[in-house]
């Protein structure tokens, strides 16, 4: 089965990230906690609003750069994210909390070119897996109508519900964490990819070497281009060079007798 253009992109996004990037975080999720515990314990306590406070956060608080999930979705980008950016994220981070807090992480990573450690890798394949076998377990205990399994799966999953609160108010103290740090250094925002650039003016000296690119706004519109040389100026190429030089000398200059310097030897001065 061959995998869709959305799955070939989210393919591709992967290895990227898997072998192209080089940074680390600032800190790992087993040191989240002891690095920021107030954001710890707000992430655990109230995960949406931490999830929102991130997201914006990690948009510059530039909500006109807002795209559901991050474009992580096929269905990124047809919501109508852009008339009420702040409504369309509160119900993401209420309705897709787990995609949620994953795009802000995937943004993050893409942006300052992070990759995760193994530690952090060990963590949240666990807290994946345990989700895959509470959700087993359930199905199971649906089919079957056995009380046993049903208590079991019960456990199972409110043992994956406590792993992944856990690892996910750690996961977003990392995130808080970075973005902090991304502020504190001053990093200018990257170009807004929602935002059609406007016609920017290059120097001419930036075309040396080459013609001026097709379509990139210049010459400006309006411009009309001289015909000859401006007003005022010498019409013409010059000969020996700028500015031509005068043939007869100025007016009210008198040349001295004999020219300059004397010819001959020099005559001697009666001092008496």
């Amino acid at each position: 089965m061959q995998p869709t253009p959305f799955q070939q992109q989210k393919m591709e996004k992967y290895e990227i990230r898997k072998t192209t990037y080089n940074n680390t975080w600032k800190t790992d999720l087993m040191g989240a906690t002891c690095a920021n515990p107030l954001w710890c314990l707000f992430g655990g306590c109230c995960p949406q609003c931490a999830s929102y406070l991130l997201r914006k956060q990690a948009l510059y608080n530039d909500m006109s750069r807002y795209v559901c999930c991050a474009g992580q979705c096929p269905c990124s980008g047809r919501m109508k994210e852009q008339e009420c950016p702040e409504v369309c994220l509160a119900a993401e981070v209420c309705f897709c909390f787990t995609q949620s807090v994953a795009s802000t992480r995937w943004m993050i990573q893409d942006e300052m070119r992070i990759q995760n450690t193994q530690c952090d890798n060990c963590l949240i394949g666990c807290m994946v897996a345990m989700q895959y076998v509470a959700c087993l377990c359930n199905i199971a205990a649906c089919l079957s109508g056995n009380d046993e399994v049903a208590e079991l799966a019960h456990c199972t999953d409110n043992i994956a519900q406590v792993a992944w609160c856990t690892v996910c108010a750690c996961m977003q103290a990392q995130h808080k964490e970075q973005l902090d740090e991304r502020d504190r250094q001053g990093h200018p925002p990257p170009p807004n990819p929602l935002q059609a650039p406007g016609v920017q003016m290059m120097p001419p000296s930036a075309y040396a070497g080459g013609p001026p690119p097709q379509g990139g706004g210049y010459p400006p519109q309006g411009y009309q281009p001289q015909q000859g040389y401006p007003q005022g100026y010498p019409q013409g190429p010059q000969q020996g060079g700028y500015p031509q030089q005068q043939q007869q000398p100025p007016q009210g200059y008198y040349p001295q007798q004999g020219g300059y310097p004397p010819q001959g030897p020099p005559q001697q001065m009666n001092r008496y």
